[in-house]
């Protein structure tokens, strides 16, 4: 059974969903309101926040002052590559610091439609090489994402794999966007249970960010990318998600490739149930937490 918690945010969202026609909202609109849901939970005094720079991609490292471990997470934020920011992902960017006790780098890559396909994973790049710059061991990185920030975290880490660069010793997704062409089953199956995406909102996003040739791309979709040679990576899904099979494919592909893959799927939850306020994210981010450090010890 869901917590009460959780079954409260659910109703918050299926509420949100009926009374919003986000194809009516203004691009200013749509990224002000997730900014809004960025800051429903309140920042403790024990987390640092420095706004900075990797490279010439702007972001903040975000730290808990009694840490003083030696990982870094190098976080990609969703929000459909035409929304999100460090304002909208800092809560989970802390919590998920704390779960791993870690340092995280959250940045902010350029968004669409201003900037299309390929400046969010140029910029993900970017800030990796940057973190490489500043003295950072590969074997002492993680990478993490969710939504469309799980997606372009596979795609950096096909990107840094096929530029022969060092890889990161780990990676996490959280609901990765990784099929933009909308084609998995549960696009329609879990339709009736998502209380917050919906099928047509999905398959309309991906033209802000690419053209219509461009969906299967691996770079843009990494379900179709080669990926072999990735680092051991941990995937989390809502049972209840449109998503949902972007991300079990996605796990068959890693293993069918020999990647240590591993896949959780959450009964009842939704997509990006991590972000709010309930035990199960709680639950959640603690097995990111300790999946990131037994593969980056202290």
């Amino acid at each position: 059974m869901p917590s009460p918690q959780a079954l409260a945010v659910r109703s918050m969202l299926q509420q949100m969903r009926s009374s919003q026609n986000l194809a009516e909202q203004s691009l200013e609109t749509q990224r002000a309101g997730l900014d809004q849901m960025g800051r429903t939970i309140s920042k403790p005094d024990s987390v640092k926040v420095e706004r900075t720079s990797f490279g010439n991609v702007p972001g903040e490292w975000i730290s808990i002052t009694e840490n003083a471990s030696t990982r870094v997470i190098l976080y990609l934020h969703g929000g459909a590559y035409y929304m999100g920011s460090c304002e909208s992902h800092r809560s989970l960017a802390w919590r998920l610091a704390q779960a791993s006790e870690s340092r995280v780098a959250l940045i902010e890559y350029r968004l669409a439609p201003e900037h299309k396909f390929p400046a969010a994973v140029e910029d993900a790049v970017e800030a990796y090489d940057s973190l490489l710059a500043q003295g950072i061991a590969s074997d002492r990185i993680a990478i993490a994402g969710d939504s469309a920030g799980g997606g372009l975290t596979m795609a950096t880490l096909v990107s840094l794999r096929d530029a022969g660069k060092p890889l990161p010793a780990c990676a996490a997704l959280l609901s990765p966007w990784t099929d933009l062409a909308g084609t998995g089953p549960s696009m329609e199956s879990r339709a009736a249970y998502d209380p917050w995406l919906e099928p047509e909102g999905i398959r309309k996003a991906p033209l802000l960010y690419c053209n219509a040739d461009q969906l299967t791309h691996p770079l843009v979709s990494p379900l179709y990318a080669d990926l072999a040679g990735l680092p051991p990576i941990l995937i989390h899904v809502g049972y209840d998600e449109c998503l949902l099979d972007d991300s079990v494919r996605l796990h068959e592909k890693l293993r069918q490739t020999g990647v240590d893959a591993r896949l959780h799927i959450w009964q009842d939850m939704w997509h990006v149930f991590h972000s709010f306020p309930i035990p199960e994210s709680e639950e959640a981010l603690k097995e990111i937490g300790d999946f990131i450090k037994e593969k980056i010890p202290s």
